[in-house]
């Protein structure tokens, strides 16, 4: 089968260089799978080894609760909406006449049927809030009885003090009519004084001034016995002591 056999060519022996050759290549891979290894472990070890320290961020503390606001803080409502009221049938017919509420009215500004549905005509274009009949004011022929001012003498001291230093030193009196609502507490709403009438511009600021101080107190007027906000007309007089 084989026309030579294996033994039958010997290569001749390698030389004493070839061998240090040889011997010096395989140092070196042994060398090099040793660095290689040992940077291998000198990694491992330092994974197992590390020692870092997280910190995981507590949970947020819950919100406060809201604040209590006192009594004698005001705070700004959403205003009405500018718009219309609607009535709505009974399902069933009364056989009896209902009661009269003499405190309750009738305005047919609120049933145009024009604006938002379910506001009043006195709203706001726009508003949001809540519609609030109980703040409504009346005038002074609908209540049963109407504010009264309580304390003369201190409003007129306070009047004396507020009068325009130029009339004063010439001599000249003056008359201021106003009007505004006073409150179910007797005080009088700042935001309603108006101006109906007036003798000179210079007594129309002192006037203001003086009715919506403290000084002049009111007794608020009243229906059915209730307390209500009532619009009334209240002549100021500035006069020169004789």
């Amino acid at each position: 089968m084989f026309e030579n056999l294996v033994e039958s060519n010997r290569k001749r022996q390698s030389t004493l260089g070839q061998q240090a050759v040889s011997l010096a290549l395989h140092v070196g891979l042994i060398f090099g799978a040793i660095q290689a290894t040992r940077g291998a472990a000198e990694a491992v070890r330092d994974i197992v080894v590390d020692t870092t320290m997280v910190f995981l961020k507590p949970p947020e503390p819950p919100p406060p609760p809201p604040q209590e606001i006192p009594e004698n803080v005001v705070v700004s409502a959403n205003p009405p909406p500018q718009g219309f009221q609607v009535i709505t049938p009974p399902d069933n017919i009364p056989t009896e006449i209902p009661p009269v509420n003499l405190n309750e009215r009738f305005d047919p500004r609120d049933f145009t049927g024009k604006g938002v549905e379910g506001g009043i005509a006195t709203g706001i274009v726009g508003g949001t809030g809540p519609v609030n009949i109980e703040g409504e004011v009346f005038l002074a022929a609908e209540v049963d009885d109407s504010p009264i001012l309580t304390n003369s003498g201190a409003c007129q001291a306070f009047l004396l003090d507020q009068y325009p230093a130029v009339m004063k030193s010439a001599g000249i009196p003056g008359r201021v009519v106003l009007q505004f609502v006073v409150n179910t507490d007797g005080k009088v709403d700042p935001g309603s004084v108006k101006v109906n009438s007036s003798s000179h511009k210079a007594f129309e600021e002192p006037a203001r001034k003086s009715i919506t101080s403290s000084a002049c107190a009111f007794k608020p007027g009243s229906s059915r016995g209730a307390p209500v906000r009532v619009l009334v007309q209240q002549a100021v007089s500035f006069k020169l002591s004789q």
